[in-house]
């Protein structure tokens, strides 16, 4: 049978940058074993597969090692992908996924996703975590994610990660954020997961839901602007609203094709 896949670049306005994900519609679900072996195939970060359900739009996501329970950039790019190339009739979508239904509005080229907020706290920063780092932070908190905040831009960029340590962690759907204030944004981020085919993330929408709420209170502001420090670089506006988190970014569609499954 045939099935059509598009690779949307998401949290930039030009290709080669953001976060790639391959996004799969369906109109009925595959076995799990399958969607996984897709996603190995498709090689990136993150595949989503949608199905239509009348007025809202069953959505999961998987890595090429398991399912996810969140994922930003791929919601992005399914977003992209109905409202920019299959001509969805309306400018905002409700998905219903793991995480409950999320909400993405587009407006003005902005894609802006609805995501519950994930407020950190401070915990202690684990020993195999610390050894595996070649700069130490000055704060550990936690929440899906460890996050670990550093005193300066530079630190983000210029860290080293002993994957031969860091792979001794097991952290389920979790990863590691390491951030800061930023020089030419509210603050900076990247995100490194243990055990993954892909060491870092390129653009993690997700990790917002905690990096949002830390730093708009550090920060003393609801609004904020916001990059991730990856190769390719993702750029994304947030706004801590409650319980909820705001972020929004651009996408760029890369490829659009078909595969086949006997």
């Amino acid at each position: 049978m045939k099935y059509e896949v598009y690779q949307i670049d998401a949290f930039t306005d030009e290709i080669f940058g953001g976060n790639p994900a391959c996004v799969v519609p369906l109109e009925n679900w595959l076995p799990d074993d399958l969607l996984l072996k897709i996603t190995q195939e498709n090689a990136v970060a993150e595949t989503a597969f949608f199905v239509v359900n009348g007025d809202k739009i069953h959505l999961r996501w998987f890595t090429p090692d398991l399912e996810m329970d969140l994922c930003g950039h791929a919601t992005l790019a399914t977003a992209h992908e109905l409202i920019s190339i299959l001509n969805y009739p309306k400018n905002e979508i409700v998905f219903n996924t793991l995480s409950g239904d999320l909400l993405v509005t587009f407006e003005n080229e902005l894609y802006t996703l609805d995501f519950p907020s994930r407020k950190p706290i401070v915990d202690e920063l684990p020993e195999i975590i610390s050894k595996s780092l070649s700069i130490q932070p000055i704060e550990t908190l936690k929440s899906r994610d460890y996050v670990l905040v550093y005193e300066n831009e530079s630190d983000i960029k210029d860290i080293q990660i002993d994957r031969q340590l860091f792979d001794q962690i097991n952290l389920g759907t979790g990863g590691v954020i390491i951030t800061s204030k930023g020089n030419n944004s509210d603050f900076v981020s990247r995100f490194f997961t243990p055990q993954a085919t892909i060491l870092e993330d390129p653009v993690t929408g997700s990790a917002h839901c905690s990096l949002i709420p830390y730093w708009s209170e550090k920060l003393n502001k609801n609004r904020l602007s916001a990059i991730q420090l990856s190769d390719r670089k993702g750029f994304l506006f947030c706004e801590q609203r409650d319980e909820r988190v705001l972020i929004s970014g651009k996408a760029k569609t890369y490829l659009i094709g078909s595969f086949w499954i006997e």
